[in-house]
């Protein structure tokens, strides 16, 4: 399928969102849950994969969806269409702080490997995929890197990071060492291996999982400094762990009810 060529413009700072402009006949598709707002002009259809396969028949399409479900997105993707006489609006809203990429796949060969969340809106036509990791260490302790989008094209593609994001250009035989959650993409030409971390006591005490993404280049890689997997742990880890919620001096109120039920039904005595 022949891709649309599309402006856009990235606003915002921490929160962005990607506004993408439409000429007459154009579209965009978008992850689900993804869109923030659009003219009056665009429609809306809901397609069953990635919306590049509609032309390879039901089975065609039943593989698209079936990659995309392998990694961890829904079933269904939207295709937003101008169907107007001039030219039309529609944005797409990052899913948590970080910052929106344009990936320009003419420029980077045509195909790009990204973590399996990190896809959020393109042009019409960018097909998405699955990239598995072909070495037996990566699939057991690839946690994140095991299993990643494959976005293929020669579109315009958007994709999403976490906190603050780092482009490195690696030399031929240039090694970098990443956590594992912390690579957001890299192109094709650059080799993802898993490696243990080296020593029992760093594995064990050093916080920093078992593991390391190794990355051999020529190629690029984007890294992001909060996975989303990090700012979920950190989230649950201070959440309420027994239901209810805390409020301002529900430590001192908890502690004192505490104290109280125990002593009545203790007795008072200490043991």
């Amino acid at each position: 399928m022949a891709m649309d060529v599309i402006d856009y413009d990235i606003r915002g700072a921490e929160m962005q969102f990607v506004e993408v402009e439409l000429d007459p006949g154009e579209a965009a598709i978008g992850e689900a849950g993804s869109l923030m707002f659009m003219d009056g002009g665009i429609t809306m259809d809901t397609v069953f994969g990635d919306g590049s396969a509609q032309q390879g028949g039901f089975f065609g399409k039943l593989l698209g969806a079936g990659k995309r479900l392998v990694t961890g997105e829904s079933l269904f993707t939207t295709i937003y269409t101008n169907q107007a006489q001039a030219k039309q609006r529609v944005a797409f809203a990052a899913p948590y702080p970080g910052k929106i990429l344009p990936m320009d796949l003419r420029q980077l060969g045509g195909t790009l490997i990204c973590q399996k969340d990190a896809f959020l809106c393109a042009a019409r036509g960018v097909s998405l995929g699955i990239a598995l990791q072909q070495k037996l260490g990566v699939g057991f302790f690839g946690g994140e890197g095991f299993i990643m989008q494959k976005l293929e094209g020669d579109g315009l593609a958007f994709v999403h990071a976490g906190g603050t994001v780092v482009k490195r250009e690696l030399a031929a035989g240039q090694v970098l060492m990443i956590d594992t959650g912390c690579v957001v993409a890299y192109t094709p030409t650059v080799n993802f291996e898993i490696q243990y971390v080296g020593k029992i006591k760093t594995a064990l005490f050093g916080g920093e999982g078992l593991f390391f993404a190794k990355m051999t280049g020529p190629g690029t890689v984007w890294l992001q400094s909060l996975p989303f997997s990090r700012l979920a742990s950190r989230v649950f880890a201070a959440a309420p762990q027994r239901g209810g919620s805390r409020e301002e001096g529900s430590v001192l109120t908890g502690v004192a009810a505490g104290g109280l039920l125990g002593g009545l039904l203790g007795g008072g005595d200490d043991e």
